[in-house]
């Protein structure tokens, strides 16, 4: 399609060659849907930088666009009930990921004219809601703590006069908005309630006598559902190996199903507890037919995920990439040793050894007077204390960071600021004799594994430290791969213990990361 090419070439340059899993997804995705032929079902099986978002943006947009005069009529119909009524969904597991991807997506679609929309607080009309549900919701709940502030309600009069034609957001935020806001939120309070009921038990500190300490039951109250699913054509799971993973997979296929009964398909919800373990169980295996074409993605084939699609989707075709499970071709590995004592001091003499070399560099090759360009750096903990403490270490040595774990303010804002200046296409950089000074501009980022899954980051970050052992070479592969992406050079610095208590288990970590860098 020309438009989309354009719009390609515009983002990616005239000179881009696919990648091994854009090339299979040109073969086989591609392809038009004829009537009576079964939905496409495939898994994207990828290293990390690899470009799996094109590979599955691409046929999503262009088949949206071709069918766009064909669903205009049922678009036309449903719009008349739901605000919203999108014909393609993309599910994340974060909200720094969809709103990466919904810009990505518009990059591409601006030419064609598909309108994409993101489930995020930045979409948020400049007027609140207030209808009288909404304001009896707000004084039920402000108190409760049950409302978030990273997520959004789509008012009617926030909708445009064209349809949305791609939407892209959480399994939980999708679910609120076709369900209703509020619709979990007594089964939330039930289990809050259960979870203290058990903790004051075991405490036998909290007796009730002739009913004396029972708090009278609390109002629910369900808004109206924002978003029809009856013209959904495609889903796609992106980061599949997390949003099927037992955190996410409970929302994620309460949602398909949504959609499929949505669409006149029923197909039976299976409770977590009763999915087999095993492939080809004859106990939970139940293979599903979606009536909608259905695409995931992922770095990583976790056992848990091949073994759910063998059992539930035996019809899916899987496309990987000759590298799936290592590291990208460009990214180098380093290992280095804890001295013994301050480990946070550790951290920062790396962090000034990469900006010394980052200075050598300048003096060779540098034309003319101007600033070094330091390097921006990404370190991922495993606890979000240890994030905290790391950060205020840094900053009281003259080094600015940005601390992000999942309960962070900045969060809640509803948009992806808190990250200018480390993710990709987040804006053009400052310029001026303070951008390079890392005691004014943040040139750290310290978080956890919440930005370690699809995140494309500046290329600026070149580095990605490592300072806890990772939990499993799937976490460690999704972390590295935050750098060394789109076949840009990267270096992995993985910190362990050299000798005494620890250093079994640093060598072991250290065959484990050769392994996967081969």
């Amino acid at each position: 399609m020309p438009g989309l090419l354009q719009s390609l070439q515009e983002t990616l340059g005239t000179e881009a060659r696919p990648t091994a899993i854009q090339a299979s997804s040109m073969k086989h995705l591609f392809q038009e849907h004829v009537e009576g032929e079964k939905y496409k079902e495939f898994l994207l099986a990828s290293e990390t930088g690899s470009g799996k978002s094109i590979a599955y943006l691409l046929p999503v947009l262009q088949d949206l666009k071709r069918t766009e005069h064909e669903q205009s009529n049922a678009i036309v119909h449903h719009s008349s009930r739901k605000p919203l009524n999108p014909r393609a969904l993309v599910l994340a597991p974060t909200h720094e990921l969809t709103r990466q991807l919904a810009s990505f997506a518009k990059s591409l679609s601006h030419v064609i004219k598909l309108r994409v929309m993101c489930a995020s607080k930045a979409n948020t009309a400049s007027t609140a809601k207030s209808s009288g549900t909404a304001s009896k919701m707000k004084g039920k709940f402000e108190g409760a703590g049950a409302s978030s502030d990273t997520e959004f309600i789509i008012s009617k009069t926030s909708r445009g006069s064209r349809p949305v034609d791609l939407l892209v957001g959480t399994p939980m935020k999708i679910l609120e908005m076709e369900r209703g806001r509020g619709w979990n939120w007594e089964e939330r309070a039930r289990e809050r309630a259960m979870k203290i009921g058990k903790k004051a038990e075991e405490r036998e500190d909290v007796k009730e006598e002739d009913g004396e300490n029972k708090e009278p039951p609390r109002e629910f109250w369900i808004d109206e559902p924002e978003m029809g699913l009856e013209n959904v054509q495609w889903v796609v799971v992106d980061e599949a190996d997390v949003l099927f993973d037992p955190d996410f997979q409970e929302s994620t296929r309460m949602l398909l199903a949504d959609i499929a009964a949505a669409r006149g398909s029923p197909v039976p919800v299976i409770p977590a507890s009763a999915l087999s373990s095993t492939p080809d169980s004859d106990a939970s295996a139940q293979p599903i037919s979606y009536p909608f074409n259905f695409l995931l993605t992922s770095a990583t084939i976790p056992a848990s995920l091949s073994t759910y699609l063998s059992n539930n989707h035996p019809s899916l075709t899987r496309l990987a990439s000759p590298r799936l499970h290592h590291l990208p071709s460009t990214l180098r590995t380093e290992h280095t040793s804890w001295t013994g004592g301050n480990k946070s001091a550790d951290i920062e003499r790396r962090i000034r050894r990469v900006w010394a070399e980052d200075a050598l560099v300048h003096s060779k090759t540098a034309t003319g007077p101007g600033p070094i360009k330091l390097s921006k750096l990404l370190v991922f903990c495993n606890k979000r204390h240890k994030v905290e403490q790391l950060a205020a270490f840094l900053d009281s040595r003259g080094i600015k960071c940005v601390a992000l774990t999942g309960s962070a303010d900045a969060r809640k804002r509803g948009s992806n600021h808190h990250l200018d200046g480390f993710l990709k296409m987040a804006g053009p950089e400052a310029t001026g004799p303070g951008v390079c000074d890392p005691a004014q501009t943040p040139h750290v980022l310290v978080t956890t594994s919440l930005l370690s899954r699809g995140l494309d980051f500046s290329p600026r970050i070149q580095h990605v430290f490592i300072v806890d052992e990772p939990r499993n070479m799937i976490d460690f592969l999704h972390r590295a791969g935050r750098a060394g992406r789109a076949g840009e050079a990267g270096k992995v610095v993985v910190f362990g213990r050299a000798k005494g208590r620890g250093s079994g288990r640093a060598e072991e970590v250290k065959q484990r990361v050769r392994a996967v860098a081969g």
